[in-house]
């Protein structure tokens, strides 16, 4: 039917392994920056099995579930095994990024290791969490390369120069990525948390030819900006270049899609770019056969 709702597809979510979860003290005392964001025990988190749960509850089709940005490699490579593991399990329902240390030597061939085993990219990395700074020069050169010759897509933290503080805000804001991003023209780039803002200065020329291959998730939305972001990045960067997320469970992926689709704001010949085909297209989900039966899509 015409008026039927889009397909939904969660472009960032988060998931850990259940032993990570019952084990939270320690690698809070492991990890600086997971210290900082989930030693409180009100900091909700969650496994695979649970991430599906939600999307089931949600009427949600698929969800990208994230690596969070360990320091450590070794962190890292766990990570990416289970993530890996849950994918393969999901019947088609999850996706992947992998989750490289950039500062760490061997990032390259933990990249080309999670490809092989199916990611849909790596992300989401974050500057601050592991020490590096996004407009290094050379930052990163080796995991672009293989990045860009398998045509897969890296996934940024973002964060605001201005505005309220919060754990995890950190200092990957639009200037500074603008470096990586000039420096990096042929890379398939996603920007989470609607890129720190810089969506909006793509109203300058200069900045929009240089972020002509960003696209911007809404991860974390309702936490940083009122509902109109919605209606001002798409009037800037047009419908193809805007990802549906919840950065579930940070934020509950049904509540923020159900207030998504309240917004009359978005367009009805946008939604269905927003809510799925962007993320289809720019993860390459329709690779997999399983995801497209799983989506109603013809193959």
């Amino acid at each position: 039917m015409a008026d039927d709702p889009p397909v939904v597809i969660d472009a960032h979510t988060h998931a850990f392994p259940p032993d990570w979860i019952a084990d939270r003290v320690n690698h809070c005392r492991r990890d600086r920056w997971f210290g900082d964001l989930y030693q409180a025990p009100t900091a909700k988190m969650i496994d695979a099995v649970e991430l599906m749960s939600a999307m089931e509850s949600a009427d949600v089709a698929l969800a990208i579930a994230c690596g969070w940005p360990w320091l450590d490699p070794g962190l890292c490579r766990e990570h990416n095994d289970y993530l890996a593991d849950a994918a393969k399990t999901s019947n088609g329902r999850l996706a992947w990024l992998g989750i490289v240390a950039p500062a760490s030597p061997g990032a390259a061939e933990e990249t080309e290791r999670c490809l092989a085993l199916g990611a849909s990219g790596i992300g989401e990395l974050n500057a601050d969490a592991q020490d590096v700074d996004i407009a290094q020069p050379g930052l990163l050169a080796d995991v672009v390369e293989v990045l860009i010759t398998a045509d897969r897509p890296l996934l940024l933290h973002a964060s605001e120069p201005v505005g309220h503080r919060y754990p995890g805000k950190g200092t990957a804001t639009p200037d500074r990525l603008l470096v990586f991003l000039a420096a990096n023209p042929d890379l398939r780039i996603v920007l989470a948390h609607w890129g720190g803002g810089l969506p909006f200065y793509e109203l300058m020329p200069e900045v929009a030819a240089i972020t002509r291959n960003v696209v911007y998730d809404s991860a974390a939305s309702s936490y940083l900006y009122r509902p109109g972001v919605f209606r001002t990045v798409l009037d800037i960067t047009g419908r193809e270049r805007v990802l549906w997320a919840s950065d579930h469970p940070v934020l509950g992926m049904g509540k923020f899609l159900e207030r998504t689709r309240r917004l009359a704001a978005i367009h009805p010949d946008e939604r269905a770019w927003v809510m799925s085909d962007n993320a289809r297209r720019v993860y390459r989900l329709d690779d997999t056969a399983q995801n497209v039966e799983r989506l109603g899509m013809p193959q």
